[in-house]
């Protein structure tokens, strides 16, 4: 009777867990902090300073964030094509994360004027200057990374751990494995690890012999009992 073969053992995703729990608390933090300055007056009172921080800026940020650190508990909920599918999705909201803060880093688009409307001013206030913090721009930035590699790598490994299981469900691949394993073991002349019983169960059913002599050249029908 041919032994079952026993499930491959699927390694913790840590690495991408860890990435993607420093990602929610970046972007956590970035939106915590103050992006934009806005300097105005309106020529009737005294000039007005607002502070804006990430979550304002960017109203998505901090939602963002809690996407991340549901998507850690989602990675020890799903497995194969679900998992792949999920490390896809951490992709497109890393990616969507990365845009505000390196639009302000690099500064791009209508700075001033998009401040003084967030900032709620009156109509006839000026905007005089608005200055730009890159510290939680930049903070937004790598944490969007971190979670972009996170999602690379919980792909990859979705991907290859479908491929091994595959692998090893199907007996046409397992049997040819084990007698590649046989075979490697008469090269060795022995030195390589003792195969475990499945593995020589299926190089029999296979039809290679694991105790048979490489050297041996006598023909089945010659050999004496």
């Amino acid at each position: 009777m041919t032994a079952a073969a026993p499930a491959p053992a699927q390694a913790k995703p840590v690495v991408p867990v860890a990435l993607l729990a420093l990602a929610a608390a970046g972007l956590w933090a970035s939106s915590r902090m103050t992006w934009v300055t806005v300097h105005s007056a309106d020529g009737l009172t005294e000039p007005r300073t607002d502070d804006l921080d990430g979550a304002t800026w960017f109203g998505a940020l901090t939602p963002l964030a809690l996407v991340l650190v549901a998507s850690i508990a989602a990675v020890f909920a799903v497995k194969g094509g679900l998992r792949q599918l999920l490390g896809v999705v951490i992709a497109v909201v890393a990616a969507v994360a990365a845009v505000p803060g390196f639009a302000l880093t690099v500064g791009a688009g209508r700075t001033a004027e998009r401040a003084g409307t967030l900032a709620e001013l009156p109509v006839r206030a000026v905007v005089e200057s608005a200055q730009t913090h890159l510290a939680p721009a930049i903070l937004s930035i790598v944490a969007a990374l971190c979670a972009l590699t996170a999602g690379v790598l919980l792909t990859r490994r979705a991907a290859a751990s479908t491929e091994l299981s595959g692998k090893y469900d199907n007996p046409v691949f397992r049997r040819a494995d084990a007698s590649a394993q046989v075979s490697k073991q008469r090269e060795d002349d022995g030195a390589a690890a003792p195969l475990s019983d499945r593995v020589l169960w299926d190089a029999l059913d296979a039809g290679t012999d694991p105790t048979e002599d490489p050297d041996d050249d006598t023909a089945p029908g010659d050999r004496k009992p």
